[in-house]
């Protein structure tokens, strides 16, 4: 039996932001759960997705406002984040690497005349005080996630060039992305930057840790997506259409994985996302620092592998169970695409099939067992949050309080 259990449901997914999410705790605790894992609250990017996002600090404050809060905590990234969103908005959103020099170079001239206002940022983190304060009072745990990587225009990659694998005039030669696998026979060119590790390393990995002090500050837990990026992550000509021609670059592995651990205080508060094409030499690395990984249902059954870490007999301790995660179909949908006749022999007289990936999760002895909302409600492919690979139609579902029963 799973030690505990969540809701995976995000934030846009509620009917009115933020505005329910005393109502969503509630009936995380009526389900018989006690975490509500979302995804990235950071600003999404134009095709709404908060994978691809101009910040890896500031919080998208279109999901909530309330009372103003102190935000001197915030001083690392806070004053660079408004001067990048003030300044897009006055070239009509042009990226940064298209501004005029002297913004785009960060002349300090030309900043100084920049007025910019922490209001809005102030007025969300208002907000989430008061969505924290109700969910620790009902014994909710609140787990955040965090993109590995950030959108090339981005405040984080304008205000520290040098930690990004750049040209001298701002440009990446190389992207991250995947390489072909589960979820796409191409692979996937996410775009987004890389890192320059040398850089990171030479200044005691500040960025990095000023990032997890801020998720600690957020949630109670986080997962770290594509955690596999760590060990090392696939590099791809920009200029390529998709991601088959990429290459591995080294990551700075336990270095940086233990100085974040440090910051966090301990290791449980971090999952890390481990699905795909993963050498054994990440799985090593999850393991020495004590991290729990993922193990997803629907991976489960479409081959025999008698060794695949998805099925229900493999999932172990050291584990996070989902029926499925936001880029996966939802079950019902998984289901009635293809309906997997070796899920069969788990199946009882009378459940659906929602009813008994819900079961298996539940039942596992993985730490934690998350659920997505849509499974619990049931629904097909029409509820389905990404399909990875894709630009358009994405990040959109909401579901309806009345069909929330």
């Amino acid at each position: 039996m799973a030690q505990r259990k969540g809701i995976l449901c995000h934030v846009t997914s509620l009917p009115n932001g933020l505005e329910d999410a005393e109502r969503f705790i509630d009936y995380v605790v009526d389900y018989g759960a006690s975490v509500w894992q979302m995804l990235p609250i950071t600003p999404p990017d134009e095709h709404g997705s908060p994978y691809s996002s101009p910040s890896a600090f500031a919080a998208w404050d279109s999901l909530g406002q309330s009372n103003e809060v102190d935000m001197s905590e915030e001083s690392y990234w806070l004053n660079d984040w408004l001067l990048y969103e003030t300044i897009k908005e006055k070239f009509d959103g042009m990226p940064w690497f298209e501004w005029p020099v002297k913004y785009r170079d960060r002349h300090p001239s030309a900043l100084a005349e920049i007025a910019t206002d922490e209001g809005r940022q102030a007025g969300f983190m208002g907000r989430w005080k008061e969505v924290q304060d109700y969910a620790k009072s009902k014994g909710v745990s609140l787990i955040g996630d965090l993109p590995i990587f950030v959108a090339h225009d981005s405040a984080d990659v304008w205000a520290h060039r040098d930690l990004f694998l750049l040209d001298d005039e701002g440009m990446p030669q190389v992207v991250a992305g995947v390489p072909p696998d589960y979820f796409s026979k191409d692979g996937q060119k996410w775009g987004t930057v890389l890192y320059d590790w040398d850089a990171h390393r030479k200044e005691g990995w500040t960025w990095w840790k000023q990032r997890m002090a801020r998720m600690m500050r957020l949630f109670d837990m986080f997962r770290i997506d594509h955690f596999r990026g760590f060990h090392s992550a696939w590099a791809i000509p920009a200029k390529d259409k998709n991601a088959r021609n990429g290459k591995w670059l080294e990551g700075p592995k336990d270095e940086l994985v233990t100085a974040l651990i440090e910051v966090c205080g301990n290791h449980e508060c971090i999952i890390t996302e481990d699905l795909g094409i993963i050498p054994k030499e990440v799985t090593e690395l999850r393991q020495r620092h004590k991290l729990e990984g993922m193990s997803v249902l629907q991976f489960a059954f479409d081959d025999n592998n008698k060794d695949n870490p998805h099925k229900p007999e493999n999932i172990t301790p050291d584990r996070v169970v989902y029926t499925g995660t936001h880029d996966n179909n939802t079950t019902k949908g998984w289901w009635e695409e293809k309906q997997r006749k070796r899920l069969k022999p788990y199946m009882r007289e009378g459940e659906s099939v929602c009813e008994t990936m819900i079961r298996l999760a539940v039942d596992s002895p993985a730490g934690m067992a998350i659920i997505p909302i849509q499974d619990i409600m049931e629904l097909g492919s029409e509820a389905r949050m990404n399909i990875p690979g894709t630009a358009h139609g994405n990040w959109q579902w909401k579901f309806d309080w009345a069909d929330l029963s």
